[in-house]
């Protein structure tokens, strides 16, 4: 059981409210919700505004969860939310679900696959993107479904080749996209 009076350490088995900013942070390599949703904001123009409503929780080391609604802090569940971000590494990491449910009115980072690039990006397979001339790094691959550009997950752009991140269990191969 954790020491109740350790406040300045992580504990991987329970969830832990993020700081409003950094200079609220107790522990050391904490992100501040401020950080998270600047980041957000920096990395793919999501407003701000969107995530009002949620409260954000690391469990674990840089393991970052959003939850709409309140409980209390800390608190040992098994899920809380989403996971939507992966922080304490050199370049943060969005979630699929993240990408899925946030990136919908994105304006920066986002690539637009034809059908066969979707096809393929859902399916797993790293692929050579010569044509992509914005930034390097994690970006939302998206398709137009329907007439939306619908999100289909994390990408991980570098030299000239596209990486699907999509998580094995839940990749698939798509007979038609339109």
């Amino acid at each position: 059981m954790k020491d109740e009076t350790a406040d300045d350490e992580n504990w991987g088995q329970q969830f832990d409210r993020l700081p409003e900013t950094a200079e609220d942070r107790v522990v050391e390599g904490r992100p501040s919700r401020n950080e998270v949703v600047e980041w957000w904001e920096e990395r793919f123009g999501i407003d701000p505004a969107t995530f009002d409503s949620y409260t954000f929780w690391e469990k674990g080391a840089g393991k970052i969860w959003a939850f709409n609604g309140e409980v209390v802090d800390p608190i040992q569940v098994e899920g809380l939310g989403m996971r939507i971000l992966r922080t304490r590494q050199r370049h943060w990491k969005p979630s699929t679900n993240a990408v899925q449910r946030f990136c919908r009115d994105a304006t920066k980072n986002v690539i637009e696959l034809s059908p066969g690039e979707a096809k393929a990006f859902v399916a797993g397979h790293d692929q050579q993107l010569d044509w992509w001339e914005g930034d390097w790094g994690y970006l939302t691959a998206a398709h137009e479904i329907s007439g939306d550009l619908e999100p289909l997950g994390v990408g991980l752009y570098l030299h000239g080749e596209l990486r699907s991140t999509v998580p094995k269990g839940r990749q698939e191969e798509l007979v038609k996209l339109d």
